[in-house]
């Protein structure tokens, strides 16, 4: 009876070992530089002059031209957002964003955001400019 239950033990502490492996292995982490390329005015319709632009990835905000490295799961994403703010006593902003997936990014990958603000007071409410921001994204060793 010692026996079978010793061997029935090492067979259990055998199978648990090799069922509970996966729980405790490292999540593999893939690194992804994100570059803010350029953020630019295309058309402005009387909205104003003077202007704020920004982006960020994943909550870090980047300027024009910067880059960061973000180490994250294939599970993760990425999440870029752009913005734009005409500056004067009542300011009027636009955003947008988008999101990747990490296991997507399998090459360079250009992303495009526009950003529409418009005019919320005077005799040009309701004209609109338009921001273009441009962000690549890419898979680093």
């Amino acid at each position: 009876m010692n026996k079978k239950l010793t061997q029935g033990l090492i067979a259990f502490l055998i199978l648990t070992l090799f069922t509970a492996q996966p729980l405790f292995a490292a999540a593999k982490t893939t690194k992804i530089k994100v570059t803010f390329v350029s953020a630019s005015l295309v058309e402005n319709n009387h909205v104003g002059n003077e202007w704020w632009s920004g982006g960020s990835v994943n909550g870090k905000e980047l300027g024009e031209g910067q880059s960061t490295t973000l180490s994250l799961k294939s599970t993760d994403t990425v999440k870029l957002v752009a913005e734009a703010q005409e500056q004067d006593k009542y300011p009027d902003n636009g955003e947008a964003a988008t999101s990747i997936k990490v296991s997507s990014i399998t090459k360079t990958i250009t992303k495009t955001l526009t950003v529409s603000i418009v005019e919320n007071r005077g005799r040009y409410s309701g004209n609109t400019a338009i921001w273009k921001f441009v962000f690549k994204v890419e898979k680093v060793n």
